[in-house]
């Protein structure tokens, strides 16, 4: 490998910097990774705003290296929301390095295309991961995993400013009728299976009816794809969720931890701190409604 001149570095074992306690910082190797340890039943995922070009780690030379600009600025006002309202925090992990050097919502394969500390980070993100996963089903038995992300024009030049949730459904089933969509082998490869299960609210409720996220959120003024006034894209692109929210959420294992993966439009959502701001008291309160209703748990 080009880059790598020392070969010779032998990694620690991952968790040598536990135990993880409430409200610290951790950081991997040379800091490509961030880890804030919360302690409320949510884990917030920022794969894709990292902004370190290391030069020991070589250019992925295939797949997606586009930034999705101010995500982890997103990530930590929605962290400090929960706090101003709760006095608690979410779970947060956040890939500082820049797409071009790791992409952390695909396999480690494609995410770090062979470079030994591109993988390292890779191993380091998903593994402080399924230790808030742990820490979570521990404390509160259910909980849930967003991966937040930005989404800009389609390839056809729209610009949807909707947000895209993403529960693994694709776009094309999102056009099925209520009745059909609300059948088990949709809810069962949903990543949101176990919360669904859990609800006393049908699959279809759930993921698109008046006690859905997206739902909550338009009622709050931020209009989500799928929700009741916006069942579908209509046939328009739509990102249903990666590598992320199939690997952290119920999708078919039935795991206790659900997961959504957020596209957000950049207009109104993350282009000021204002935006971010809003956007992030707005996802608090739904998320408090979302945890009562469907797993019945207080934030």
């Amino acid at each position: 490998e080009c880059c790598d001149n020392i070969e010779k570095e032998v990694f620690k074992d991952l968790g040598y910097d536990g135990p993880y306690e409430y409200g610290r910082k951790y950081y991997g190797r040379n800091q490509y990774v961030e880890f804030h340890v919360g302690n409320l039943p949510i884990v917030l995922s920022a794969p894709h705003d990292g902004d370190l070009e290391p030069v020991e780690i070589t250019d992925r030379s295939y797949g997606v290296s586009v930034t999705d600009t101010n995500t982890k600025k997103l990530t930590l006002a929605i962290k400090n929301a929960f706090l101003t309202k709760f006095g608690k925090t979410p779970y947060v992990i956040i890939n500082n390095l820049k797409r071009t050097k790791l992409d952390a919502n695909r396999d480690s394969i494609e995410g770090a295309q062979g470079n030994r500390f591109a993988k390292r980070a890779w191993e380091e993100y998903h593994y402080y991961v399924e230790e808030s996963k742990k820490k979570i089903i521990k404390d509160f038995n259910y909980g849930l995993f967003l991966d937040i992300h930005g989404h800009g024009a389609n390839p056809d030049g729209f610009y949807d400013l909707r947000s895209w949730l993403g529960y693994l459904i694709s776009g094309d089933e999102l056009q099925l009728s209520n009745i059909e969509l609300n059948k088990s082998k949709y809810e069962n490869k949903s990543s949101i299976k176990t919360l669904s299960y859990l609800s006393d609210n049908s699959f279809i409720e759930v993921l698109r009816g008046k006690n859905s996220l997206g739902e909550i959120l338009d009622s709050l003024g931020y209009r989500s794809v799928p929700s009741i006034n916006d069942p579908s894209t209509e046939g328009k692109f739509y990102y249903s969720g990666g590598f992320n929210t199939l690997k952290h959420g119920s999708s078919n294992s039935g795991g206790p931890i659900s997961s959504i993966q957020l596209e957000l439009p950049k207009p109104g959502v993350r282009e000021t701190e204002t935006d971010w701001k809003n956007y992030s008291n707005a996802l608090v309160i739904a998320l408090e409604k979302y945890f009562k209703i469907h797993y019945g748990i207080d934030l």
